[in-house]
């Protein structure tokens, strides 16, 4: 990869872990769920007027919109408003890639090889290490709660690979869509019109301005980015740069919010980030190849000329290295989309 793209990468990573703290500054002004739904709202208003049609089947735009938007987001941020930290927040949430290994297993068929086994042990390991630090220290329903957004970010990530979009940006705009409405519907249930209400009335400028981060910084900027780059370089150079979004999000939380760091806790962070990424840098054993004619009625995997970047040259992006001519958003979303979906991440 070239500087500036090794720069740029750094830089989402960036957006990504600070976002956890812009997150736990909105909600100091905005109940939980009705945050969740104006960032999807403002992520999709005006975008999905300019990044053209759905490239994939509406039913997994629906589908990774209530499991991705509805479940996950609403699960993380209810957690932190519950008093999970900011920090902890982004670290705990790496663990969607075990789920994410997991739900593939079941139903994709994908088996892990050895060292992706290990690598789902030890980042267990370290969740196992948080919870303790977390239970001695804060609430552990907020933790839970993390841990199971993670959990729905596992599965939205399996829904994306069957989905294989060819553009992320475009799938992640129309996937901001789904869950603005149910979203209200919960807010005004679950937190009460009166609570709602209060905040949009007493919205200022810091209240807007992390609204528009989430929505445009970390989802438009943020996808848009790591979309470019993937249709330029393999996932496999790419995806490691999301490791450090816990990296970020811990030492801005300390920064910014003034978190503190126990030993406990970089014990944890090591073990989830060692394990993440042997989870995620790992090759998965396939399953069993399908016959001919099972293959010959299969949907075509989308070739990367074909993956939204507009036209480039064949087998690699002017002026790169052969070695590193783009792939398709399908080769490892596991890895690709999962870090892309934090389209904000929160």
């Amino acid at each position: 990869m070239r500087p500036a793209h090794i720069a740029l990468a750094a830089l989402v990573a960036a957006v990504w872990g600070v976002n956890f703290v812009v997150v736990e500054i909105g909600l100091g002004h905005f109940p939980p769920l009705l945050f969740s739904a104006l960032r999807f709202l403002v992520a999709a208003l005006p975008a999905v007027f300019l990044v053209g049609r759905p490239k994939v089947a509406w039913k997994w735009i629906v589908g990774v919109g209530l499991v991705l938007g509805v479940a996950k987001f609403g699960l993380l941020f209810t957690g932190m408003d519950l008093g999970a930290p900011a920090g902890l927040s982004s670290l705990v949430l790496q663990i969607q890639a075990v789920f994410t290994a997991l739900f593939a297993f079941v139903a994709l068929g994908e088996r892990p090889g050895r060292a992706k086994l290990l690598g789902m042990a030890v980042a267990l390991a370290g969740i196992g290490v948080a919870a303790v630090d977390e239970g001695a220290s804060g609430p552990l329903a907020g933790f839970a709660l993390c841990v199971a957004a993670a959990a729905c970010w596992g599965v939205s990530n399996v829904l994306t690979r069957k989905a294989a979009p060819p553009d992320a940006l475009n799938f992640m705009v129309w996937v901001s869509t789904v869950p603005v409405l149910p979203l209200l519907v919960l807010s005004l249930v679950l937190e009460g019109k009166e609570r709602d209400l209060a905040a949009l009335r007493g919205l200022d400028w810091a209240g807007a301005g992390v609204v528009l981060y989430v929505a445009w910084v970390t989802t438009i900027f943020g996808f848009g980015a790591w979309g470019w780059l993937l249709r330029r370089h393999p996932a496999s150079s790419v995806a490691p740069f999301s490791l450090l979004v816990p990296v970020f999000g811990m030492s801005s939380a300390a920064l910014f919010l003034g978190e503190g760091v126990s030993p406990l806790r970089w014990c944890a962070a090591a073990l989830l980030v060692g394990g993440v990424a042997l989870t995620s840098l790992s090759p998965a054993e396939s399953a069993p190849a399908p016959s001919a004619t099972v293959a010959a009625t299969s949907s075509p995997v989308v070739p990367a000329a074909d993956s939204g970047a507009g036209p480039l040259p064949s087998g690699a992006a002017a002026g790169e290295d052969p070695a590193e001519a783009p792939r398709g958003l399908d080769q490892d979303p596991d890895i690709v989309l999962s870090h892309g979906t934090r389209a904000d991440r929160p």
